[in-house]
Parts: C-alpha cells; sequence; structure tokens
C-alpha cells in the first residue's frame, strides 16, 4: 500500500520537470533540481537535458504501471487466500454442527453462504477493504505532492472534490444497506428455489410444473439482480459527474491564467502537473468511495457469514484425535424422553430398553412412532432432554460421541449416493487412492448386489450418476447397506434399509449380515414383518412410548397391540 503512494509521488515528481524542459529549455536549465541534475551528468547546453529528462518521465512511468500491477495482484492474491481460509473455516464448522442444527435449518442458507455471500465477502468486502486503504494512502501522497506545486489549488481542489464524494456516500449509504439486506436474503431464495426444481425434477416433468418452478427463481433471482445492479450503478455513476466538474474546474483555471499578464505559456508545467495530479487523484477518490459502497452493499452478506461462525462449533472444541468408544456387555436407554424444538408432544417419552451386545433386535411401530427418532438418540445425534444412553453402565458423554459415532454404521431408508463410482460410494468418505477394493467387493458380496456390478461393462467403476439417478431404488439401497459394511462397526443400525427390495433379495441380505464373522450388534426397523420375525427381540414404539417387547412369539401370543400391528403389516 506504501508503493502506491511512492508510484504515484514518483509519476507527479516527473512530470513538471519533464514539462518545463519541453517548453523552455533555457529557463529549466536555471531551476535548482535540474541544474543539479544537468551538473551531475555534465550537461552544459540546455537542449542536452531534454534526453535524459525524456527517458527519466518515460521510466517513472513505466515503473508507476508496473508496481501499480504488483499492488492489484498483491491485493487480490490476499484477498483470495483469506477468502479461501473463510470459507473452508465456515464449511468445517458447519460440518462440525450437531445434527438438531442441521434438522432445524434450511440447506439453501449454509450452501448461498459458503458460495455466493462468501464471494461477497472476499471481493466485496475484503479486496474492497485493502484497495480502500491503498486508494487512502495514495490520495494523502498526491495531495501531498500538489501541495508541493501549489498548496492553495491543492487542497481547493482535495476539498471540493473529497467534499462532493462524501456528500454523495451520506446520500446513497441507506440505499445501499437497504440493497445489501436484499442481496442477502435473495441469494438464500435463489439457492432454495434451484434445490427445490432440481431436486424434484422427476416430478417436476412428470407433472409438467417447469413454468411453476421457473416463476419461484425468478421472484428471487431478479430482486438479486436488480439490487447488484443497483449497488454497481450507486458504486460507480458519480465518477462522470465529478470527472466533468474536474474538466470544468481545470478549464476556468487555464482561462483565467490565459488573461493573467505573465501569459498561460508560464503555467503550463503547472497545469499539466495539476491535470495529471487531477488525472491520479479523482480516480483514487473514486476507488475509494467505490470501495467504501461496495463494503456497505455487502456487509448484510458479511453479518450471515459471521453468524454462521458464531453458531458452529468452535475449531478448538472440535477433537483432533478421536478414541473409538464401544460396550463390552450392553447398551441401555434409561428414562430417555425427546422433544423437537417447537413440537408440544414428546416424540420419546420415557423409553427404558436394554439391548445386548451381539443381539439382533427389531423395531416396529406405526409411522412417526419415534423409532428413528431413537435410533439417532441412540447414535448420539441428538440429546435427550430427560435420561441418559448407558454403555456398560457407563453414561454416553459429550465428549465420548464422537468416539461412539465411529463405532456405528447407519443405514437410512434413503441412502445419499455422490456422483461418483460404484467403488467410492461402498468406500464412501475415503480417498480412492485408498479404496480397499478386497473389502469392497466382500461388502457388496454381503449386501447381496456383487452380480449387479459385475454385469456392468465398468464393474466397480461404473458411475451411479448424481444421487444415484443411473440405478434402482434396490440398488441404492443395497450399495447403502455395502457402505454399511465396509465400515466393519460394531453397531449396525438399519433404518428401513431392506424397503425397496423384494422378499427374497432382503431375506438373503438379512441372513448375510446376521452370518458375518465380526457379529454386529444389529437395530432394524421394519415395515414387513418377514424382515423382523428372526430377531432375538422385537420393539414396539407407539406414539413415543414402548409398548411391547419380546420375541416375535410371545408378542404373537400376549400382546394385542403388536397382533393389530402385526396384521396391518401382513396385509401391506
Amino acid at each position: 500500500m506504501l508503493i502506491s503512494a511512492f508510484v504515484e509521488v514518483l509519476s507527479l515528481g516527473a512530470v513538471m520537470p519533464f514539462l518545463a524542459v519541453l517548453i523552455s529549455p533555457e529557463e529549466a536549465f536555471n531551476q535548482p533540481l535540474i541544474s543539479l541534475v544537468a551538473h551531475y551528468l555534465n550537461l552544459i547546453e540546455p537542449s542536452e537535458l531534454i534526453f535524459p529528462l525524456t527517458a527519466a518521465f518515460i521510466s517513472a512511468s513505466i515503473i508507476a504501471g508496473i508496481l501499480r500491477i504488483f499492488v492489484l495482484w498483491l491485493t487480490t492474491k490476499l484477498s483470495v487466500l483469506n477468502g479461501s481460509d473463510l470459507s473452508t473455516k465456515v464449511y468445517k464448522n458447519t460440518l462440525y454442527q450437531p445434527y438438531e442444527v442441521h434438522v432445524a435449518r434450511n440447506t439453501s442458507e449454509v450452501i448461498s453462504g459458503i458460495s455466493a455471500k462468501i464471494n461477497d465477502v472476499v471481493f466485496r468486502i475484503i479486496q474492497s477493504f485493502l484497495v480502500l486503504i491503498s486508494s487512502f494512502l495514495v490520495i494523502i501522497s498526491i495531495i501531498l505532492a500538489l501541495i508541493f506545486i501549489d498548496p492553495v489549488i491543492a487542497l481547493t481542489s482535495f476539498l471540493i472534490f473529497g467534499g462532493s464524494y462524501f456528500f454523495i456516500s451520506r446520500i446513497f449509504v441507506r440505499k445501499l444497506s437497504n440493497n445489501s439486506k436484499r442481496i442477502a436474503d435473495e441469494q438464500t431464495q435463489v439457492v432454495k428455489a434451484l434445490q427445490e426444481g432440481l431436486g424434484g425434477i422427476r416430478d417436476v416433468l412428470l407433472n409438467g410444473t417447469q413454468e411453476f418452478y421457473t416463476s419461484i427463481y425468478k421472484k428471487a433471482d431478479f430482486p438479486l439482480r436488480h439490487a447488484l445492479g443497483n449497488n454497481n450503478f450507486l458504486g460507480q455513476s458519480p465518477r462522470f459527474a465529478i470527472e466533468a466538474l474536474a474538466i470544468v474546474l481545470i478549464s476556468l483555471l487555464a482561462f483565467f491564467l490565459t488573461s493573467s499578464s505573465e501569459g498561460i505559456g508560464e503555467y503550463v508545467p503547472l497545469l499539466g502537473a495539476l491535470a495529471l495530479g487531477a488525472q491520479r487523484l479523482l480516480p483514487n477518490l473514486q476507488l475509494s468511495y467505490a470501495s467504501w459502497a461496495s463494503i456497505i452493499g455487502s456487509k448484510s452478506s458479511l453479518k450471515d457469514i459471521i453468524e454462521l461462525l458464531q453458531n458452529s462449533k468452535k475449531e478448538r472444541d472440535i477433537p483432533l484425535d478421536i478414541k473409538t468408544v464401544d460396550f463390552k456387555k450392553s447398551l441401555k436407554i434409561e428414562n430417555v424422553s425427546f422433544k423437537y424444538e417447537n413440537q408440544e408432544n414428546f416424540a420419546l417419552d420415557n423409553i427404558n430398553l436394554v439391548i445386548q451386545r451381539n443381539s439382533k433386535i427389531g423395531f416396529v411401530g406405526s409411522t412417526g412412532s419415534g423409532k428413528s427418532t431413537l435410533f439417532d438418540l441412540i447414535m448420539g445425534l441428538l440429546k435427550p432432554i430427560n435420561g441418559k444412553v448407558l454403555l456398560d453402565d457407563n453414561p454416553l458423554l459429550e465428549e465420548d460421541i464422537a468416539g461412539w459415532q465411529r463405532n456405528i454404521s447407519h443405514v437410512p431408508q434413503n441412502i445419499y449416493l455422490s456422483d461418483g463410482t460404484i467403488a467410492e460410494n461402498i468406500a464412501f468418505g475415503i480417498e480412492p487412492s485408498l479404496v480397499d477394493i478386497g473389502r469392497v467387493k466382500f461388502a457388496a458380496d454381503v449386501a447381496c448386489i456383487s452380480s449387479f456390478i459385475e454385469s456392468n461393462p465398468s464393474k466397480y467403476d461404473a458411475l451411479v450418476g448424481e444421487r444415484g439417478v443411473k440405478i434402482s431404488g434396490g440398488e441404492k439401497q443395497r450399495i447403502g447397506i455395502a457402505r454399511a459394511i465396509y465400515k466393519e462397526r460394531k453397531l449396525l443400525i438399519l433404518d428401513e434399509a431392506t424397503s425397496a427390495l423384494d422378499n427374497s433379495t432382503e431375506k438373503k441380505v438379512i441372513e448375510a449380515i446376521t452370518n458375518l464373522k465380526s457379529k454386529p450388534t444389529i437395530l432394524m426397523i421394519a415395515h414387513r414383518l418377514s424382515t423382523v420375525k428372526s430377531c432375538d427381540s422385537i420393539v414396539q414404539l407407539e406414539n413415543g412410548k414402548i409398548v411391547a417387547k419380546g420375541s416375535y412369539e410371545d408378542l404373537l401370543k400376549n400382546s394385542s397391540s403388536f397382533k393389530e400391528l402385526a396384521s396391518e403389516m401382513e396385509k401391506n
């Protein structure tokens, strides 16, 4: 930034001697500074000064240009580095947020924050702030250089032009702030509209609702573009009015000097220096104003990013060395109750349950009975309002949750697949070069999907498409099951993980999982009796409470609620 100031002083300092020598070498030869240069270069004739001073002026201009490019590169580089660090930090901290935070918040807020709003912060705030400081130092340097040439004109020019920009900034500040809020809000709405339209593209095509989703997108996009354009106009438009004012003032000055007794010839070097000073001063005043306008116009994005950082887990709280937490005998749920935020009724109400190691437990119940919520509590994704989870009679503490989760493989009903190969999706979250293809094939065998994979010409390198659009629902679920088997965890949780499979395939998969040598503890939710018949115990939940538990045969004999549920499941 000091380099920028030096550049302007250098270029302004070179212009007056250069113009003086061009107009009147004899008079210039008698000036102290030029005389000193002539003496140093052993120049005798005034005309001999033209070439060295021309060369000096050209050199100063070239050096000034190179240094300006360097300063621009440096500020951009600093902005990019700071922006990348900030973006990565926001994303990392977001990933470490508790599950209930992710459930409560729309992902479009996070996506727009990490993508569009981070860009606003980087290029419209960080870079603008660096440019603002640099321009401010340059302006001071130009004013000092102009004061050396003519103090009255220099200070008058600064007060007129600087005052004009200050006055304009006071007029536009509220409009810029309002646009800032609108930009931040509409960026989130644009991402939301894109997610909804593209995420449900199958239904959009089948229902012919393209125009509906296009209108939703337009309602968010147009106000965003309008606010961005408005801010750009407010940031750039003052330049033209003030440049015109500068030309008028310099023209008036030249007119009055022409009318003086000395004539304008004597003042050409002065006018040239002032013109160059104005040519340097005005762009930097405009740059300072535009940078300020950019910062004000993007402050809401900065506010949203700060909120993302403040509301997320602090980096110092993210564990670096996670030790696996296990249970050797039993997993207990003791007097556990849970209620979702803004919900009146409890999702789980005073749950008590003992799960023995290496057992296979089935969970049944009507939709909304609390089965998946119970699994989320067992996995440490949700925290109970009352009660506790015990591992071998030891409470599962906050600091142990990450280690406990390293022991769990979870297969949800809706499997997320990345736009990668089958092998990459089975060994999910592992660098492709580190994937153990032997374990991948074993996991595929257990999930009964190896024959499907081998029938594909690309085999395990076949691409599944974004969210698995190139394969069927049953194949997605079996890849999800294979993913869980690949992890080789001690606790396997299946949340309707076989709902898309036919009875025959489901039976083979469950048998293969049950016969694993590692003998994991298996918890499964099912809506088909065939899935849970072979379980060591079945737990029935209704309205957040356990209403029955025992073996399939015992429940069928002794529990009227289970009989009724079993009858419904058989019909379905």
